[in-house]
């Protein structure tokens, strides 16, 4: 394979890459989850939330290859089964969550688990020069922070 040559030194892009598969690892186990509770919700807000667990499961879905063409655009291997993922995730799996106040907290707490994470990286991608990876992880906590006020506010009375 020829020698990677973008401007960022390999320890960087190795230790950039290593934050992204945690952010990798932590979307694909949301997905995980969401993809459950949109199968297992029940209760009276049984439609709308089945709708809204849809829509954040595919659009997680297209993020985890985002997030993982990026990593081997970095030059790095990007984590790809379940075991990998497990070993480096924040997101608890889902244990068998019949309550759909219950899921919606859980699903918040996998968002910020995400948003945490995903700003932890910045003072590295910012060091390194690294404006796709930043402008990746911007998009990434935009969406992600309006996903959990969405969710936060059906937790409010």
């Amino acid at each position: 394979m020829s020698q990677i040559n973008i401007g960022i030194d390999q320890a960087n892009r190795q230790e950039i890459a290593a934050g992204l598969n945690k952010v990798l690892a932590d979307t694909y186990s949301l997905y995980l989850k969401t993809h459950s509770f949109h199968w297992n919700v029940t209760g009276p807000m049984f439609n709308s939330l089945h709708q809204m667990f849809e829509d954040q499961y595919t659009e997680l879905a297209g993020a985890v290859d985002v997030i993982a063409e990026r990593v081997r655009a970095l030059g790095e291997r990007a984590l790809g089964s379940y075991s990998a993922f497990a070993a480096v995730t924040g997101i608890k799996e889902d244990s068998g969550v019949t309550d759909a106040t219950q899921m919606i907290q859980e699903l918040l707490e996998g968002q910020e688990v995400i948003i945490r994470n995903a700003r932890n990286l910045y003072p590295l991608v910012n060091q390194a020069n690294d404006e796709a990876t930043a402008d990746l992880l911007t998009q990434r906590i935009q969406l992600h922070e309006k996903t959990a006020w969405m969710l936060r506010s059906l937790l409010q009375n």
